[in-house]
């Protein structure tokens, strides 16, 4: 085999990471959901990670990849809406901060950050999540999912999705997603977080917020 496709085989098996993501524009928010599990190869890494990165009041991102460059990105992006906030006295629109995020990524495009990120947040009203990929690219869309889970995660949101969905229904969505995530792919699993931006900013929902809302 060539140094070419050596070198392609590389940058696969580099972007075989362990995790499931899933983000969904609701009505009146955005909600992200993710598992707990983090894996090297074969082995279970932690039980407790904590993929969902709040980074600005209204905003967050989701961590699929490389423990380190993801954690390097979340410090960047927190760090630049902290200063444009402080600049322009107003907070940054998701769409400038994924325009941030995609400039990055482009930018170290021949020695590239290993991750592939959701961007979500909420401003003035309406809700907004993004796909990033790790060159740059970047997709708005209504409903996504990242990580080894995601090709059974997009069976239940695509079947399940509807627009101007309650948060309750999001809500309820996007762990039925990552549920049957971590039942087929063995690199998920221990478990579900859940992040709701909405007007008054976000906040991840314990225990007894999820029974409240979906009960």
């Amino acid at each position: 085999m060539d140094g070419k496709n050596d070198s392609m085989n590389g940058m696969v098996q580099k972007l075989k990471t362990g995790t499931t993501t899933v983000g969904i524009v609701a009505k009146d928010a955005v909600v992200i959901a993710a598992d707990k599990r983090a894996t090297m190869g074969n082995f279970i890494m932690s039980k407790d990670v904590v993929k969902i990165m709040p980074f600005a009041p209204h905003m967050a991102m989701t961590l699929s990849g490389a423990v380190g460059d993801n954690q390097v990105l979340a410090r960047w992006m927190a760090l630049e809406a902290r200063k444009y906030r402080v600049e322009h006295e107003k907070p940054m629109h998701p769409h400038a901060a994924v325009i941030l995020l995609s400039n990055i990524l482009s930018s170290s495009r021949y020695y590239p950050y290993w991750v592939m990120n959701l961007l979500a947040g909420f401003y003035e009203g309406k809700g907004y999540l993004y796909s990033v990929d790790l060159i740059g690219g970047v997709s708005e869309e209504k409903v996504a999912s990242t990580g080894s889970g995601s090709v059974v995660a997009y069976g239940i949101l695509d079947s399940g999705y509807k627009e101007e969905m309650s948060v309750k229904e999001a809500v309820s969505l996007a762990i039925k997603a990552v549920n049957a995530a971590m039942n087929r792919d063995s690199a998920s699993g221990e478990g579900v977080d859940v992040y709701v931006i909405d007007k008054n900013g976000g906040n991840f929902l314990d225990k007894k917020a999820l029974a409240k809302l979906l009960k």
